[in-house]
């Protein structure tokens, strides 16, 4: 009878080994294939970012490293199993081994998922920087084409002093004296100023990026009749010329959502008005590239 209770106890301590060894064993597995999982994440990452192939060389060499005592600790386990009826201390060393083994590991799982996270808010902010740099670089170019083109085909006029093109903080300036698009006191566009126009038009369609602003300015000389009766100021005067430029470039087929014109009559002047000279300058029409809001 004694012998038979001994047995039974032996067999109830075996299966408890039993039970607790295969729980720790499935707990361990499902950590290695986790970190198997994280690895080849890690590894289709290392084609983003060439800055961090060496740490990444390393994380991998650790990986199969680890790989290699898993295989070895997984041989072990295989046999204390055969062996537990025989020394069921081994089975205790063996389930401290593996709970150390366990714990390195989830440090390295840890690590794992924080270099994945650093990849990924890495290449975040390059993909970013390489998006705004791109952006600025096409904006550079078509600038310069725009810039280009203008001071060509506008070169015989430049020479002459009748237009000017200056370009300040992004914005593209064409400046065009009165004279060569109006008749004195009238705002309806003369056909030598249509010629001067037409070569704007072909740039101007180009642009798709930029608003087309149109300013109608002039001299501090009052408007005397009969044109006073037609623009009783120089407000009214520089508002039609300014309307009738932008409608003609929207029927040359500038799309008019790109189009503004402003009047500013005498209040925005660019030299005196006390000389011939400084009145001429400040009777202009100003064509303004501004980037879109």
């Amino acid at each position: 009878m004694p012998k038979k209770i001994v047995l039974s106890f032996l067999a109830l301590l075996l299966a408890a080994g039993l039970s607790a060894c295969s729980v720790m064993q499935g707990t361990y597995q499902k950590k290695v294939d986790e970190a198997d999982t994280l690895s080849k994440r890690l590894a289709a990452l290392q084609k983003k970012n060439d800055d961090l192939i060496a740490e990444n060389a390393v994380l991998k060499a650790d990986l199969e490293r680890m790989t290699l005592q898993n295989e070895k600790l997984a041989t072990d386990l295989s046999y204390v199993t055969d062996q537990r009826d025989k020394a069921v201390s081994d089975k205790e060393e063996l389930d401290r081994i593996l709970k150390a083994r366990s714990d390195n590991l989830s440090q390295t799982i840890s690590e794992l998922r924080k270099k994945v996270a650093d990849l990924d808010a890495e290449n975040t902010k390059l993909q970013a920087e390489n998006a705004s740099l791109a952006k600025a670089r096409e904006e550079q170019v078509q600038k310069s084409s725009t810039d280009e083109s203008m001071l060509e085909k506008m070169k015989s006029e430049i020479s002459q002093g009748q237009v000017a093109i200056s370009e300040l903080k992004g914005k593209l300036t064409v400046t065009m004296v009165d004279s060569i698009l109006f008749d004195s006191g009238k705002a309806e566009v003369k056909r030598g100023g249509i010629e001067i126009l037409g070569k704007i038009v072909s740039i101007l369609k180009d642009v798709s990026d930029k608003s087309i602003r149109i300013e109608g300015h002039t001299d501090t000389m009052q408007i005397s009749r009969p044109p006073a009766q037609r623009y009783p100021t120089n407000w009214e005067l520089s508002a039609a010329r300014a309307v009738n430029v932008a409608r003609f470039l929207q029927d040359q087929g500038i799309d008019p959502a790109n189009l503004s014109a402003a009047a500013y009559g005498e209040w925005k002047p660019v030299a005196t008005n006390d000389t011939a000279e400084g009145k001429a300058k400040n009777r202009r029409i100003e064509i303004i590239l501004v980037p879109k809001e």
